[in-house]
């Protein structure tokens, strides 16, 4: 027999609706398993078992009357910790806010209460919300549960850890700059980050850490072992009305992935961004991927982004046009962790000590660094709204090389590595243009599980003098059996063909014997 906890939650609904098991069953079998693995993971900011166990109770008494409260009803699940829910704490790692507690649930959380959902725990994130991993003075290091010496990924790490590790079926996070995606990446499950503006960022505490820099907008969006359960939160979230509590929102209708005919589809076929070369493993589950859709009738082509090193000027440009000054105020007295550190000191530097600084490191051969510290800093509100406007002109011309190939969607790398060891993301800034392109362009991406690094394909990087390729040949090394995606991306507001894409993915990889199945 199958284990609960092993059932996704569109299984669980179905199955406690059906009175196959009740929903207290369910809750206290994901109880028992957090646990078992929360010790060696740490994955747990804020456990609220008590309360989930009156909860569930409810929910099964309700159902024995008749009332279905919702497609969750009865249904166990965990949320990032950035989440305002009433009575708990959103510190975003920071020490001096271990004491907050949230006056109310944040309308997200609310849809999710009204459609049943049952809260297990809040789950760790990296301190402000910064870096891809989750990691901070409050709650500590979670663990990635394929190999405890990397990390999950963040800073949505904690969710997708305990999703990996089936202690949870469901979970929510944010994604600014690959949040959702890189962590369902490093642990094997899926995650989706919906179009810009499509959901609201009300749900985030206001005041300590900004839902966007104007023009790069966060987006929370869902966490889970199937893309089905994907499009199940999807449904919840983004019903109408959301515009009503939320008017910075577009009121575009969520349109049913259902409809969409992948065979019909144009797909681009992007295993090299040109700026971050991917390791092999990754490469070759997106070219299984392109093959998966041919077979599914798709037309597939390889293509190449336009300009990928602009997009990522624009994203390290935008989001410290301030110098990081609203992180150094939420930090207050609060030592920043070693992943803050080189952006912190890239932002204070001056004009002429950052021309210095460029100019020696492109000499020595270090253009990664040298290209995040000339993108990083102060600047005017002039010089803020030009990038902004050289953001609509590489969105534009984003889009005009996609319409040349008349392309519906696009199958990427989540990023050019496997899951980092622990601390490596303050040497390895920006591996990961594969996920934020799509931040900078606002577009909606997601990520499905493909399969893991075989041994014998860890690394073909080239020796080179620049430290962060250095740092990734390093962290290649060592990640035979880690877990491996894809990132499928669309148009904007075509969130339909994005979970369309990944259904058809998931059906060809779980098929496959090195499919990622971390807790079974």
């Amino acid at each position: 027999m199958t284990s609960l906890t092993a059932l996704s939650a569109s299984e669980l609904a179905r199955g406690i609706r059906d009175r196959r098991f009740s929903s207290s069953e369910v809750v206290e079998a994901h109880i028992l398993r957090l646990e078992a693995v929360d010790p060696q993971l740490n994955a747990v900011a804020v456990p609220l078992y008590a309360q989930a166990r009156r909860d569930a109770a409810a929910a099964d008494a309700a159902l024995r009357s008749g009332a279905v409260s919702g497609p969750l009803h009865g249904v166990p699940m965990t949320i990032k910790e950035q989440f305002l829910m009433a009575g708990t704490a959103t510190t975003f790692g920071l020490a001096r806010e271990a004491g907050h507690r949230a006056k109310a649930d944040g309308p997200l959380i609310r849809r999710l209460r009204e459609a049943g959902a049952i809260f297990l725990a809040k789950t760790n994130v990296a301190q402000l919300l910064f870096y891809v991993e989750s990691d901070n003075p409050v709650y500590g290091r979670t663990n990635n549960p394929w190999d405890l010496t990397r990390t999950c990924g963040g800073s949505t790490g904690g969710e997708a850890a305990l999703i990996a590790a089936q202690a949870s079926p469901l979970g929510i996070g944010g994604d600014i700059g690959g949040s959702i995606r890189e962590p369902a990446h490093f642990c094997g499950i899926a995650g989706f980050k919906p179009t810009s503006g499509r959901l609201t960022n009300l749900d985030t505490r206001g005041g300590i850490f900004p839902a966007g820099q104007g023009a790069i907008l966060a987006q929370p969006g869902p966490m889970a072992r199937t893309v089905e359960d994907l499009d199940l939160a999807m449904k919840i979230l983004a019903a109408p009305g959301l515009e009503r509590i939320d008017p910075s929102l577009a009121p575009v209708p969520w349109h049913d992935p259902a409809t969409i005919e992948v065979s019909r589809l144009r797909i681009a076929v992007d295993d090299d961004d040109g700026y971050f070369s991917a390791s092999p493993a990754i490469r070759r589950v997106v070219v299984a991927a392109a093959d998966a859709l041919r077979r599914a009738g798709a037309k597939v082509e390889p293509w190449t982004p336009p300009d990928v090193a602009e997009a990522m000027r624009l994203f390290f440009g935008i989001l410290t046009a301030d110098a990081l000054d609203s992180l150094r105020r939420a930090l207050g007295s609060d030592p920043p962790e070693p992943q803050l550190e080189l952006y912190l000191k890239a932002c204070a530097l001056s004009a002429e000590d950052r021309a210095t600084t460029v100019g020696e490191l492109r000499a020595a051969g270090q253009v990664h660094i040298a290209a995040l510290i000339a993108a990083v800093g102060a600047r005017s509100a002039e010089s803020y709204w030009r990038l902004v406007e050289d953001q609509g002109r590489y969105r534009a011309r984003f889009l005009e090389q996609l319409d040349r190939g008349r392309f519906d969607a696009i199958i990427s790398p989540p990023a050019a590595l496997p899951a980092l060891r622990h601390g490596d993301t303050a040497a390895l800034p920006d591996y990961d243009s594969y996920a934020r392109v799509f931040n900078v362009l606002g577009f909606p991406a997601g990520v499905v599980a493909a399969g893991r690094v075989r041994p014998g394909e860890e690394s073909d990087r080239a020796p080179t003098r620049d430290g962060v390729l250095i740092r990734a040949r390093e962290v290649e090394l060592g990640s035979a059996g880690l877990p491996v995606g894809v990132q499928v991306a669309a148009r904007p507001w075509r969130d339909d063909v994005v979970l369309a894409v990944m259904a058809v993915l998931e059906e060809h990889f779980k098929q496959q014997p090195d499919f990622p199945l971390a807790g079974r």
